[in-house]
């Protein structure tokens, strides 16, 4: 299935807008009839999510919204309701079992919601049945392209080392803040927190609390980019769609950097330390980074 985000990948931002704004009226005229998605890409941010979506849409039992990998519906933009949500997927018709054809899957990737504080929640209680995929990676590593990435975007302007040390007090008090006001918003929390996203042991307990192991699939990103066809398999069996031949596994949303400085790559692998213990007892499984 093509959905607008792929046919507009190559026309000018200018008429992106114009038909993701057309297409979004429709989409919320003809919300009551689409569907919600089966299964979320939840993150860690810089992770891989974006190369494991776009690998997903291609299969052929596999679809996602109709205007853009992810919504953000569960961490920036819950005040609009499920229906506004629904808006964004495919009709019902288009994702049923037909034939020879099983259901198809539907699903969405945001980043953000594996960080946000009631995404996991949210996510349980208005998706009940869904599945997640959590990719992580070298926590370090993670951190250094997240700040690439959001210079990029101009959601920053200090230098690397300086928002590490400015981190603890952008982020003093916001998660407690976006607790006590489900409708309230924090930039730093969503493009700030480089050494807080890394400690995935947390997040990956709060969405476990919420959904249950067996809807949770873990996997390193690193793996997935050196031997991706066998990484994908074990994502079709826990979604439970045949296997696709002919999938492409490109890398997306990489962006080159200086190499960090090594001393502040032992400090920062140092600060993880605990962090990645954590992570190896809930998972059963030492993290390829500490291996």
């Amino acid at each position: 299935m093509v959905t607008i985000s792929s046919a507009t990948r190559h026309v000018p931002d200018t008429l992106k807008r114009t038909v993701r704004s057309t297409w979004g009226m429709f989409g919320q005229a003809t919300r009551r009839t689409r569907v919600l998605p089966t299964f979320l890409i939840v993150g860690a941010q810089r992770c891989g999510t974006t190369s494991l979506f776009k690998a997903l849409a291609q299969h052929p039992h596999v679809v996602g919204p109709v205007l853009r990998k992810g919504v953000h519906y569960f961490d920036t933009a819950y005040e609009r309701g499920g229906d506004w949500y629904r808006g964004h997927f495919p009709t019902r018709g288009a994702t049923r079992a037909r034939g020879d054809r099983p259901r198809v899957e539907v699903g969405e990737s945001s980043p953000y919601y594996l960080f946000h504080p009631l995404a996991a929640e949210r996510i349980a209680r208005d998706l009940p049945g869904v599945k997640v995929i959590v990719l992580l990676r070298d926590p370090v590593e993670r951190a250094y392209s997240a700040h690439s990435h959001e210079r990029a975007r101009g959601f920053e302007s200090e230098t690397f080392e300086r928002a590490v040390a400015l981190e603890e007090e952008r982020l003093a008090g916001e998660e407690a803040r976006l607790r006590a006001d489900p409708t309230a918003y924090s930039h730093s929390h969503q493009h700030h927190a480089y050494l807080a996203r890394g400690r995935y042991a947390q997040q990956l307990l709060r969405l476990e609390e919420q959904l249950g192991r067996d809807r949770m699939h873990v996997m390193e990103s690193e793996d997935f980019f050196a031997t991706p066809e066998p990484l994908f398999a074990e994502v079709e069996r826990f979604l439970g769609i045949p296997h696709a031949h002919g999938v492409r596994f490109d890398r997306h949303n990489a962006r080159p950097r200086a190499e960090m400085p090594e001393s502040l790559r032992r400090r920062l692998t140092d600060y993880f330390a605990k962090a990645d213990e954590q992570l190896a007892v809930w998972w059963g499984r030492t993290p390829s980074w500490r291996a």
